[in-house]
């Protein structure tokens, strides 16, 4: 099924769910509210035109100018093959985009729908700082209730992926110098 069908199957199901489209590009995606994403999500993956089983990728976007960050799910739906010498057959292919406020960058897990979202949204919160509510591997912390990280060290302050992050000079005690020779290094 073409993205295009897709997107119209999920406005007939979601109706005002669905905010929107994009297909002029290399990368065509449907958006899709945060707070419906977890029952959008479910349908993508259980409907029998559909069954898009497998989670690709999650992509984070700081769109700093806009004040958001674009979430990208990449899915596609794999099945077993019935020919000799290949064993999936790839079908259905679509991105999901998810647009939240930077300052309340908050959507619902997906894990409990794709398992590889588990380890994708971490990574996400951990460099972006975008919060996925419900996460099954969350902690508390001076941050409030977040998916714990999974680059970074727990006690690290920030998302050293946003574009407007202001690289430490140090990390207890230990110089961060990225410039190679540089003594007064400016980040």
């Amino acid at each position: 099924m073409a993205p295009e069908e897709i997107a119209d199957l999920l406005k007939k199901q979601f109706s005002d769910k669905i905010a929107g489209f994009t297909f002029e590009t290399a990368h065509p995606r449907i958006e899709v509210r945060a707070d419906a994403w977890p029952e959008v999500a479910k349908f993508l993956r259980n409907d029998s035109r559909l069954q898009l089983n497998f989670l690709r990728c999650i992509t984070a976007v700081d769109m700093l100018e806009d004040e958001q960050f674009v979430v990208e799910y990449d899915l596609f739906s794999a099945r077993m093959s019935a020919k000799s010498g290949s064993p999936w057959t790839i079908t259905n292919e679509v991105a999901i985009a998810v647009k939240v406020p930077r300052n309340s960058a908050t959507i619902p897990t997906v894990a409990h729908v794709w398992r590889a979202a588990d380890w994708h949204e971490r990574e996400a919160y951990d460099l972006m700082g975008i919060n996925f509510t419900g996460h099954p591997d969350s902690v508390t912390d001076h941050d409030g209730t977040h998916p714990r990280r999974i680059l970074c060290p727990d006690d690290w302050v920030g998302h050293a992926l946003q574009k407007d992050y202001k690289f430490p000079m140090e990390y207890h005690g230990i110089p961060a110098v990225t410039e190679h020779e540089q003594t007064r290094p400016i980040h």
